[in-house]
């Protein structure tokens, strides 16, 4: 998946969020929101609720939940100077356990947040590869969602959000 589009749409929406909130620093703040995001996530999968037998919640949903994540990912990746990822790197996971996929991804976000390397960041790309893969979705799914949730943003920002 060509990355070039999606970094150029939240470079323009991290700058909009900038310049009417007057906020410096907020790397930290983007890392735990990635954390946050994978937790909703994984939340709306429900693979984890062993103690439920309630379903997943509707795809789109899911989705909406994974672009979320995308977002943050791709502020963290623009704040460090990795925008030139130009495509998404291929995933080696053969996993098909959601709930240990979901543990592995957290923790590729933690070493990253930990050891802020080019490589880490990656490794995080990869995981949400494998998740996207083992969610079933399709890359025109995932940049149609994206783009809506970007304009969904911009909404939020615009009427105080």
């Amino acid at each position: 998946m060509k990355l070039e589009k999606l970094f150029a749409m939240q470079k323009a929406l991290d700058a909009y969020i900038q310049e009417n909130h007057q906020s410096t620093n907020t790397f930290n703040e983007r890392g735990l929101a990635l954390l946050v995001e994978l937790a909703e996530l994984a939340n709306e999968t429900r693979c984890f609720k062993f103690w439920s037998t309630k379903g997943a919640s509707a795809k789109d949903v899911i989705l909406e939940e994974y672009v979320d994540s995308i977002h943050f990912l791709l502020s963290l990746g623009i704040e460090q100077g990795y925008d030139s990822l130009e495509n998404w790197p291929t995933s080696n996971h053969s996993k098909t356990d959601l709930t240990q996929l979901f543990v592995e991804t957290g923790r590729s976000i933690y070493v990253f947040l930990d050891e802020l390397t080019f490589e880490n960041y990656k490794s995080i790309w990869q995981h949400y590869g494998a998740l996207a893969n083992t969610l079933g979705f399709t890359e025109e799914q995932i940049i149609q969602a994206y783009i809506d949730k970007n304009e969904e943003n911009y909404a939020r920002q615009q009427n105080g959000y």
